[in-house]
This record gives structure tokens, sequence and C-alpha cells, in this order.
């Protein structure tokens, strides 16, 4: 029997789910807002330096300096945030905080474009992270007010929008400054981010909660939890996720180097690199939601974490950029329900009326993770080679099969 067919709170059954006809049409608008706001956020990837040098910076490391920070800056304060967006969310209702986070991420992104000095660019882009926060909301009402034998389905679903803006995004960035300039770039950006907001506003229809759910939103947010050690390791298998995901991005590219030897295809290489397994996570996502939902979310996600454990060790020693390649891409395919997965668990072990603090609260686990990861990444490619962050990645892995494997034997 699947045991994460418990609920946390028997008696009350505080969650709700929203009547059948809105439901789909509520995880339509949250993939749509998802899919902007992330390419919103990255597509600016491709021409950040050029638009700090337009800014007034020009020492090349100064740029280089003030692009990682520019960039890194939304990520930052989103993180620090997630978790008091998703109290909020539990007090006042998961649509409201999507129509603040679409609304506030439109004007962020048009004064972006505005932007007289690399100072305000950076400032911008620390208020875009701390309006922002679409996705994580998203994921909130979708596992809230989605039935809970669809919740993994419709989380994947929902990441696979995520994943296609993090695809997409620097993309269109690439496309876009050279036709219409990097300024009008930005208030195009805006614009698609307002229609996210207007389809929010007029679109999604959130259920009305129960008594008893307020009840248990008013005792706070770990103390409404009647068992808390799954949450605790979904927090800790997310945030071990992503630093073993983002601890190889800062080191793709010199590795291709290796591999390639053609150094005027290193880039295209690691370009392909770093697409495959987002490629991989994006066809997987919702049919991987859709076999936890059947077979448990917990089996989902010790299986995943063990095969990429597995994949990451041939990584280590491929010889060729194509073989780098093809394993990325399946390891993408094994990891691309996984973030799905560990939603749908906290989910079905919190009240609803806490559910929207303990994702916020893992949100910020996994920006963390995001943090660590590519510092770890790049300590241990600088001293110990670069095959070690693949090897080293794989005992990151697979700790963190074995530890979610002896969480759930003991539930």
């Amino acid at each position: 029997m699947r045991d994460e067919a418990r609920p946390a709170a028997p008696p009350d059954r505080t969650e709700t789910t929203a009547e059948p006809e809105y439901w789909r049409r509520n995880l339509a608008v949250c993939v749509f807002g998802s899919f902007t706001t992330i390419v919103a956020m990255t597509l600016l990837l491709p021409f950040l330096p050029l638009y700090v040098e337009q800014l007034g910076v020009q020492d090349h490391a100064a740029i280089v300096q003030w692009s990682g920070v520019a960039f890194g800056a939304t990520f930052f304060t989103a993180g620090l945030v997630a978790p008091l967006w998703g109290r909020l969310a539990d007090l006042y209702g998961r649509k409201l905080m999507l129509i603040r986070a679409s609304l506030g991420m439109a004007v962020a992104m048009s004064l972006i474009g505005m932007a007289q000095d690399v100072w305000q660019l950076v400032a911008l882009r620390l208020l875009a992270g701390l309006l922002g926060g679409y996705a994580s909301g998203s994921t909130v009402l979708v596992a809230t007010q989605t039935p809970k034998d669809r919740t993994a389905w419709a989380l994947g679903t929902l990441s696979s929008g995520v994943m296609a803006g993090n695809l997409v995004g620097p993309l269109v960035g690439g496309v876009l400054p050279p036709l219409i300039g990097i300024r009008q770039t930005f208030f195009a950006a805006g614009a698609i981010i307002f229609v996210a907001f207007l389809a929010t506003l007029f679109l999604i229809r959130e259920a009305p909660r129960p008594p008893r759910a307020k009840q248990a939103r008013a005792r706070g947010g770990w103390a409404a939890i009647p068992d808390k050690r799954p949450v605790f390791a979904m927090l800790a298998t997310g945030l071990l996720l992503m630093v073993a995901n983002m601890s190889i991005e800062p080191i793709i590219a010199v590795y291709v180097a290796q591999l390639v030897r053609d150094a005027g295809h290193v880039t295209l290489v690691s370009g392909l690199v770093m697409s495959a397994a987002a490629l991989g996570s994006i066809l997987s996502a919702a049919r991987l939601g859709r076999l936890a939902d059947r077979v448990g979310h917990w089996n989902v996600i010790v299986g995943g974490l063990l095969v990429s454990a597995l994949l990451l060790v041939p990584q280590a020693f491929v010889t060729e950029g194509w073989q780098l390649v093809g394993l990325r891409f399946l390891m993408g395919l094994s990891l691309g329900g996984l973030l799905p997965c560990i939603a749908s668990v906290i989910r079905h072990n919190v009240p609803d009326g806490v559910a929207g603090s303990m994702l916020g609260y893992s949100t910020s686990a996994q920006y963390a993770g995001q943090v660590v990861g590519p510092l770890a990444g790049g300590f241990v490619g600088g001293h110990f080679g670069m095959r070690a962050v693949f090897l080293g990645t794989c005992v990151v892995m697979a700790g963190g099969a074995a530890y979610a494997w002896l969480a759930r034997s003991r539930r």
C-alpha cells in the first residue's frame, strides 16, 4: 500500500480541491505563467555582459563580475522570500500571490529596461526576485487545488513548463536584441508577463478552504504538522538534488574543451550538453509524475536518484563530446520527475493550511542548493580535476537515494 496515501492530519482532512472543470484550467494558466516568467528571468543570459558594458562598465574583469552579480541577484532574493510568500499564500490565498507575482515581475522587467547604471541594474534584479515567485506560487496552487491522485502528474506538467522556460529563455535572448534592441527586449518580456497576469486574474479559480483548514493555518507552520520527518527528508533531498545538478554547471565548458578536438566547437557542444539534460527532463517530468501517482512518490524519488548516480560514473570517463550529450540527456530523463515528487510528498504530509509555507521552505532549500552546487563543483574541479566532480556528485546522489529510502522505511 502506498505510504503517501495516508493524510497528514487524518480526522479533519483539511485538503481542498478545485471543482473538476477548474483544476485543469488552473494548471494550464500556471504552466503558461511559469513559462513566461522563467523565460523573462533567463533571457538576459546571452546579452547580459553587453548590457553591463552599455551601462558604463569598461574593464573586462569588471564586466564579468557585474554580470554574475546581476544574474544571481534575482535568485538570491527569490530564495530568501519564498517561505514568506508561501506563508502569505496560506493566509490570504494562493491566487492572490500569483496575481502579485505576475504583476510585480511585469513591472520589474520593464524597469530593468530603463536602468541607467549597473547599480540600478543589480537593484532591479534584486527587486525582480523579491516581487516574483510565480513558478513557486504555481506549485503551491496546483498542489493544493488538484485531485490528490493526479498531483504528481500535474506538478510534472508544471515542471516541464518551468524547464522549457529555462531552455527557451536564452534562445529568445539571443534572437530578440539584434532585432529590437536590448532595452526593448526587456519591455517585450514585461508585456508577455502582463498577459500572464491578466490570465491569472480572470481565469484561475481557487476553491474556498473549509473552516478546519483555517484552524490549521492559524496554528502556524511546523506546529500544525503531526509528523515532520517526511517534510525534513524532502527539504534535504531537494537541497542535495540541486547541489548535485548545479555542481556540474561551472565545469561543463572546461570539461568539453578536454573532449573536443576543434576549439571552435567547444561553445556549441557545451550548449548541447546543457540543453540535453533540460530536454530530457522536459520529456520525462509529466510521465514520471503519472508513474509516481501509481507506484508512489518515494519510489520514483529513490529510483531517479539511483539511476542518475549510476549515469554519473560513465560521464567521468567519456572520451567524446557526443557521449557526454547522450548521458546528460539520459540523466535528464531520470531526474525530470523528482522535484514534482518532492512537492507531492510534502503536500501529502502537511495540512492544507500550511502547504504554502512548507512548499516555500522547499523552494528556499532548492535555491540554496543552486548557490552551494556551483561553489562546490568549482572547488572540486579546481583542486581535484574535472572527473572528480562527476564522481563526487555520484556519491551525493547515491547518498540522497539512501537517505530518502531510510526516511521512507521509518514511516
